[in-house]
């Protein structure tokens, strides 16, 4: 027991010495997230319900989610480029406040066409802040708390949607009964998608006091050349290609949980949104113990073993005939798969030289978007005609085989390289 007490003490020591070496840069982007994660997650939430409510079916919903993410998809690299120019700080601006015009406007006018142009708004925006937000934290953190920073950063983006996702759960009730509307009415979710939607502006708030940090011109991320993507072709490849894959297994269910709950086990709106937010407050605790776990036994072992131990659970939540086992394998298995996620991303921004880290960041971005861009109509038009256990199939097997390649490409890599992609060629 002591000797428990001694690592936990230890371990909170550690902690505390890393959030006080986080930069004011860093704070306001903490902050911002805290604001903008808690709204979006009631979006998230709210969004699929807001279609049903308006008669559009699973598959209309997967094409939504399409939309964004493959406007995200095509823009990546571009966006990359434009974050070089107009500066981090101007671009998580512009990105902050282009995801929070798209969701006052889709409450304002429920139409298809609108939530067509405002998802692929919702791609651009979340593009530019998603390919600005790697770089941004690197240039302002030092290489000790970096790996915690990046951590901290998502975990506090769970915890915030895991409030936003409880929130949400009530918020139609909430509004439906102030304005003697129904509750699952499109008034009620129109009402609640605008006041998060204007909830989102206050996010944008913090990140109009970011100073630019003072870095050394070797120092600084910027865009690669095509010269350069094409020499290190392989390296980026490898970097990214597991990536790609877990993204295709996850667009297959991940924007779908909500109406799973709902048509397969048949729970109301408050208990899927307190679902959901007990699953982000468990992805954010396995998101902040994630980096003393990365310092002590490596960052690739990380993401390998805990992806890995994940997959059983999976296999309950979409296979259990028990809604009680299946929010539970629910809750484990979003934590572990999800813990390692800023750990790898904190080793590729770490692994390549400042000149690519804008190209990687775009590079990522497109890997993580692609699976959303790809899976969800597919998954949508399966759900419409044979259920959720062919999705929840599909998505075990890529997962199988995207800790495969972690592990086939890094576990025995110590360092990539910068400039030479044979370290990690030499890892297969």
């Amino acid at each position: 027991m002591n000797r428990f007490g001694g690592r936990l003490r230890k371990v909170i020591v550690t902690y505390a010495e890393n959030l006080t070496a986080f930069s004011p840069n860093a704070r306001l982007y903490l902050l911002s997230v805290i604001l903008t994660g808690a709204s979006l997650g009631v979006y998230r939430l709210l969004f699929n319900f807001y279609g049903l409510s308006l008669g559009f079916g699973n598959t209309q919903l997967g094409n939504m989610v399409s939309i964004s993410s493959g406007t995200a998809l095509l823009v990546a690299l571009p966006m990359g480029y434009l974050a070089d120019k107009l500066g981090r700080k101007f671009s998580l601006l512009l990105g902050g406040l282009g995801q929070a015009v798209a969701v006052i406007v889709i409450s304002i006018f429920p139409s298809l066409t609108v939530f067509s142009f405002m998802n692929v708004l919702i791609g651009f925006s979340s593009s530019l802040s998603g390919v600005s937000m790697g770089m941004f934290l690197i240039e302002n953190s030092g290489e000790k708390e970096r790996t915690y920073l990046f951590s901290i950063n998502s975990g506090m983006q769970m915890v915030a949607s895991a409030v936003g996702n409880w929130v949400g759960g009530y918020l139609p009730t909430w509004l439906g009964n102030a304005y003697g509307v129904s509750v699952t009415s499109t008034t009620a979710y129109g009402y609640a998608l605008m006041t998060i939607g204007f909830a989102a502006l206050l996010g944008v708030l913090p990140l109009v006091f970011l100073k630019k940090p003072d870095l050394l011109p070797s120092q600084r991320s910027s865009f690669a050349s095509l010269g350069y993507i094409g020499k290190h072709f392989n390296s980026m490849g490898k970097l990214v290609l597991p990536m790609l894959i877990t993204s295709i297994g996850a667009g297959l269910i991940m924007p779908f949980m909500n109406v799973f709950f709902r048509q397969v086990y048949h729970q109301p709106d408050p208990v899927v949104g307190s679902m959901l937010a007990w699953g982000a407050l468990a992805m954010g605790i396995g998101l902040l113990i994630a980096p003393p776990l990365a310092d002590k036994y490596g960052k690739i072992q990380l993401v390998v073993v805990t992806q890995a131990i994940s997959i059983p659970f999976l296999f309950l939540l979409g296979f259990s005939p028990w809604f009680l086992l299946s929010g539970v394998a629910y809750y484990i298995r979003i934590m572990l798969m999800n813990m390692s996620g800023p750990v790898y991303q904190t080793f590729v921004m770490e692994e390549v030289e400042p000149k690519a880290r804008a190209t990687v960041a775009s590079l990522v971005s497109m890997a993580g978007n692609f699976g959303w861009f790809l899976s969800p109509t597919i998954s949508g038009w399966i759900q419409d005609n044979y259920g959720f256990k062919p999705a929840f199939a599909s998505t075990l097997v890529l997962y199988i085989i995207s800790v495969y390649f972690y592990w086939r490409f890094f576990w025995k890599t110590k360092k990539i390289g910068e400039v030479a992609p044979s370290s990690i060629i030499a890892g297969s």
